[in-house]
C-alpha cells in the first residue's frame, strides 16, 4: 500500500492507525524527555543546576524557534505533494534527535539533535492534515479528541518509562525511544496509505507562503479564521504554565516529593484520557463545537483558578477532573478551522498553527518563569499562583473571542 492513495474505509482505518500510533510515539517521547533530558543537561553542565536551568531554557527557545520557521514550509509541501512524505520526514527527524540525545559527547551536539527535530516536527500538525482529509466534517472533532487521548497515554506512560529506564542509564530512555520511532517509521514507509490524491493537491508550492509571515496571508483570505487561530494561540501560551512552573509550584506551596509529582502526572493523563477517548465523540454529537469550544475555555478558566487557589496539595488534586474539561476546547476547535479551508489548504492552515504553536513554546516559559519568580520575591504582593491565574486570564480572554468567532461556517460557505 505504500505510495498508494487512500480508497475506501479500510485504507482509512489503517491511516488513522498510524496517526493514532505517530501521536501516541511522539506524546510518550515527550513524557521519557520530561525527567530525563534536565538531568542529561545538567550532567553536561558538570552538576551546576543554574547553569542546567539555562541551558534548559535555551534548549525549549530554540525548538520553538525552529518550529517557528518551519511550520508553513513543512504544511505547505504537505498540501503540495501529500502528508505521507512529510510525516516521514518527521519520524526520521524525531528519531535522529533521539540518537543525537543517546550518543551526544557535549552540549553542543545535544543542541543541535533539538534543532534538527524542532525543524523536522511537523508530525502532529500534519496529523492533523491527514485525518481533516479522510474524516467527514461532522466527525472530526471526536477524531482530534482521539488524538488528544494519545497525548494522554504518553502523559501516564511516558516519565514512567523514562524514569525507570534512566535509573540505569539516562541514556537508555533515549535508544528505546529511537527504536520505537524507527519501528513506526517503517510502518509508514511501507505501509501507510497517502491521504491526498493528487486531484486534491495545491498545483503549485507558493514560496511567497512558505515562511511565518506569508502564511498569515491564509488568514488574511478568510477572516473567519482570524478568531478561531487566536483562540487557539492563546490556548497554547496558557498550556505552557505548568510545564513550566508545575514542579517547582507544587514543591515549593505543597512539599510534594518527586513521588507525589508523578502520582499528579499520572491522575492528570488518566482524567484527560477519559474526556478524549469517551466524551468527545457524544458530547460534541449533543452540543456542537462551538459550545465544545465554549465549555473546553470554561473548564480551562475554573480549573487554572482551582490549582492557583488550593491552600492544600489534596485540595489541588481535586480540581484534576475540572482541569481534564479543557479537553473539549481543541479538538472542537479543529474541526471548526478545518471546516473552513479546502483540501489543498489544510496543510497550510495546519502549519501556521503549528508556527504559532513554536512562538508559544518561546514565550510561555518566559511569562509564566519570570512571573512565577516575581511573585515569590516580592512579599507585599506573595501570591505563589500568581502565574497560573495569569493562564486562566489568557483563557478567559479565549473565552470571549468564541463567544463571537467560534461559529460553524454557512453550509454554502464550505470548501469544496
Amino acid at each position: 500500500m505504500a505510495g498508494k492513495t487512500i480508497t475506501g474505509p479500510r485504507g482509512r482505518q489503517a491511516g488513522f492507525g498510524f496517526i493514532f500510533a505517530l501521536a501516541l510515539m511522539n506524546s510518550i517521547s515527550f513524557g521519557i524527555m520530561i525527567p530525563i533530558l534536565p538531568n542529561l543537561i545538567k550532567q553536561f553542565a558538570g552538576g551546576d543546576t543554574a547553569q542546567a536551568s539555562e541551558w534548559n531554557l535555551l534548549f525549549a527557545s530554540a525548538w520553538g524557534v525552529m518550529q517557528f520557521f518551519s511550520g508553513p514550509f513543512l504544511g505547505l509541501m504537505s498540501d503540495r505533494w501529500g502528508r505521507r512524505p512529510v510525516l516521514l520526514i518527521s519520524l526520521f527527524g524525531l528519531g535522529i534527535d533521539f540518537l543525537f540525545m543517546a550518543f551526544a559527547p557535549t552540549l553542543a551536539w545535544l543542541f543541535l539533535g533539538r534543532l534538527l527535530n524542532g525543524a523536522t516536527a511537523a508530525s502532529f500538525s500534519t496529523a492533523n492534515a491527514y485525518l481533516a482529509d479522510v474524516t467527514a466534517p461532522a466527525e472530526r472533532a471526536k477524531i482530534f479528541g482521539r488524538m488528544g487521548a494519545a497525548f494522554s497515554v504518553g502523559f501516564i506512560f511516558g516519565p514512567a518509562i523514562g524514569g525507570f529506564l534512566g535509573e540505569t542509564d539516562l541514556r537508555l530512555p533515549f535508544l528505546a525511544a529511537a527504536a520505537l520511532t524507527l519501528v513506526n517509521w517503517l510502518y509508514g514507509l511501507f505501509i501507510l496509505p497517502e491521504s491526498l490524491p493528487p486531484e486534491r493537491r495545491a498545483r503549485a508550492f507558493d514560496w511567497k507562503r512558505a515562511n511565518p509571515v506569508g502564511s498569515l496571508q491564509l488568514l488574511r483570505e478568510k477572516r473567519d479564521l482570524l478568531g478561531l487561530v487566536s483562540i487557539g494561540f492563546l490556548f497554547q501560551i496558557a498550556h505552557m504554565v505548568l510545564p513550566t512552573i508545575f514542579v517547582l509550584y507544587v514543591g515549593y506551596r505543597y512539599g510534594w516529593t518527586p513521588q507525589i509529582m508523578g502520582f499528579t502526572f499520572m491522575l492528570t493523563g488518566v482524567a484527560g484520557l477519559v474526556v478524549q477517548s469517551f466524551l468527545i465523540g457524544p458530547v460534541v454529537r449533543r452540543i456542537g463545537e462551538r459550545n465544545a469550544v465554549l465549555l473546553g475555555a470554561a473548564a480551562g478558566v475554573a480549573g487554572f483558578v482551582w490549582y492557583g487557589a488550593a491552600p492544600t496539595g489534596t485540595l489541588y488534586l481535586l480540581g484534576v477532573p475540572i482541569f481534564a474539561l479543557m479537553g473539549f476546547l481543541m479538538p472542537g476547535l479543529q474541526g471548526l478551522m478545518t471546516r473552513r479551508v479546502a483540501p489543498h489548504e489544510q496543510g497550510q492552515l495546519q502549519g501556521a498553527n503549528q508556527s504559532l504553536a513554536g512562538v508559544a513554546a518561546i514565550l510561555g516559559p518566559v511569562i509564566f518563569g519570570e512571573t512565577f519568580a516575581w511573585s515569590l520575591r516580592h512579599e507585599a504582593f506573595h501570591v505563589p499562583g500568581l502565574a497560573i491565574y495569569l493562564a486562566a486570564g489568557l483563557l478567559t480572554l479565549a473565552f470571549v473571542i468564541a463567544l463571537g468567532a467560534a461559529k460553524a461556517p454557512e453550509p454554502e460557505a464550505l470548501p469544496a
